[in-house]
């Protein structure tokens, strides 16, 4: 009774710095030496759009490409309206492809045959990068690592495909519905890291990115242990000690830390993230119950994937409510940044699909779940929604009756934010762009030049006029001008426009020096 007295007296104390308004630095930077001129935001905001079984993109298998590409605009417009920064597109969901690959065959879930081209040909996975960098969002490309079929799949495998090519990697599970890799296969490992660093090192992708299918959910087995039986007798006979429940997370472990260090050793860095289950183990901590072991059944030791730094984010789906005390949703996130000892990037997965009007739950737990993750991570906050379909729905309404956008947009993203540095990659800001100032028939002409060396991600345009104090918004770098008016434009109180400055961004988040200029009335 005290440890749940305990654990809601914390809930109601994080709850009240929100709901009071409490801005975490991380947040709202307006001290520090750029001559009064307050920081930008910092926070990652970003959306899951999952292609598997064609959950939020494309709507169904075969669509055209025409139609296809319409709807990754709206998906696109809609993110940069609402406020994300960031995307992360399931790019194989299934050992199979949403781009041009040498290495696997072309989705089901996109043309309606696995293993067929788009036609007309288009490449969906630099579509999406293109689309989403004009529009200043990151893309981080989301890779399913060892499930080759899903049931949803219809029609034959494609003859390019791994379990067609390679049948001795593969295990069928329960009646044979969901094919998967063996991830106690030394090839498999390799297969999967070959296939995820060609992405890397082919797409101008900003991040790498898995959620929590490792070995699979006990349920697609029939509840029956997974079929590793051949592989495990063979690493026993060539003198492996660890059981065979250690010998399994040994082999998620490998992988984990493998393509960690492998995506460090390319010449372009990209972060990489990882969204496992949100409980460890159950009783971590000891107030948290949970149905599902992932150490001992998923075999995924996410807490040591944490404890040893390999990732640059770390997304647990902490898909419960604030109130639910059994899996709070405070109290997990609070449990993850004490195991967090490289202070990582912490950016929980939110179940914002759980809005709904009837059943489903108020609006308000997403907006209150952002004001706590924080007041828990204020020095590089986000989350990431789960999943597109919902969250960029206009119409999408709470059981409270509120729209889920409008509460957003009009909540926590009222004011637009940049993504957190991730120092331990890059922390070198850019060179300052140089600005030059045109004055005339009743606006400023702000022009410049792009800065020698790295390409910018943004630009970061601040102007300043009497009575309002700095403002700023942020361009995508395809752009390097911006015409302002002289005023305000309010008849009543015009405000001149006294002051501009423009930044570049890079794609780890470092921003340039800012160099105001005054502009003479």
């Amino acid at each position: 009774m005290k440890a749940t007295s305990a654990i809601l007296a914390c809930i109601c104390l994080v709850l009240c710095l929100a709901l009071i308004g409490f801005a975490p630095r991380g947040v709202n930077e307006s001290t520090g030496p750029r001559g009064g001129v307050p920081a930008p935001e910092r926070e990652f905001r970003a959306v899951w759009v999952a292609t598997v079984d064609n959950i939020d993109w494309p709507s169904r298998p075969g669509l055209s490409a025409d139609s296809q590409r319409v709807e990754a605009r709206a998906i696109l417009d809609r993110s940069s309206t609402l406020g994300l920064n960031a995307i992360i597109l399931q790019v194989r969901p299934q050992c199979d492809a949403f781009y041009d690959s040498d290495l696997e065959p072309w989705s089901y879930y996109l043309t309606g045959e696995q293993g067929l081209a788009p036609d007309p040909f288009y490449d969906p996975l630099e579509f999406w990068i293109d689309e989403a960098h004009a529009r200043g969002l990151e893309l981080h490309a989301w890779f399913n690592p060892y499930r080759v079929k899903h049931p949803k799949q219809l029609g034959p495998m494609a003859e390019s495909s791994i379990a067609r090519q390679r049948p001795d990697l593969v295990r069928a599970l329960g009646t044979g519905d969901f094919l998967w890799l063996d991830p106690g296969h030394p090839e498999v490992r390799e297969l999967t890291l070959a296939v995820i660093l060609d992405v890397a090192t082919r797409y101008e992708i900003d991040g790498v990115h898995m959620d929590d299918y490792f070995y699979p959910y006990p349920s697609y087995n029939g509840g029956a242990e997974f079929p590793d039986e051949a592989t495990w007798q063979a690493y026993q006979k060539l003198g492996g000690k660890l059981s065979r429940s250690d010998w399994r997370r040994n082999n998620v472990d490998r992988f984990v830390n493998d393509l960690h260090d492998r995506l460090r050793q390319l010449p372009r860095q990209v972060k990489f993230g990882i969204s496992p289950f949100g409980i460890w183990r159950p009783n971590h901590p000891p107030s948290i119950e949970a149905g599902l072991n992932q150490h001992e059944v998923l075999f995924a030791d996410a807490r040591r994937w944490l404890h040893e730094g390999w990732v640059d984010y770390f997304a647990p789906q902490l898909y419960w409510p604030i109130s639910q005390v059994p899996q709070s949703f405070p109290v997990l996130l609070g449990w993850w940044q004490q195991n967090n000892p490289h202070a990582r990037h912490l950016w929980p997965g939110l179940f914002t699909s759980r809005v709904r009007r009837e059943t489903g739950w108020r609006t308000q737990q997403v907006t209150d779940q952002i004001m706590i993750t924080r007041g828990i991570t204020p020095h590089s906050p986000g989350h990431i929604h789960f999943s597109a379909r919902v969250l960029l729905d206009s119409t999408s309404v709470g059981r409270d009756g509120n729209l889920l956008g409008v509460d957003l947009a009009q909540g926590p993203y009222r004011r637009p934010a940049l993504i957190p540095t991730t120092p331990w990659l890059d922390d070198t800001p850019p060179t300052a762009p140089q600005l030059s100032v045109q004055a005339g028939g009743g606006s400023a002409l702000l022009a410049w030049r792009r800065p020698e060396g790295e390409r910018p991600f943004l630009y970061v345009v601040y102007t300043e006029r009497a009575g309002q104090g700095w403002r700023h918004q942020f361009l995508p770098a395809t752009g390097t001008g911006l015409r302002v008016p002289m005023d305000s434009g309010d008849r009543e109180d015009p405000q001149p426009l006294r002051a501009v400055a423009v930044t570049a961004v890079d794609r780890m988040g470092n921003e340039s020096e800012l160099h105001v200029r005054p502009l003479r009335q």
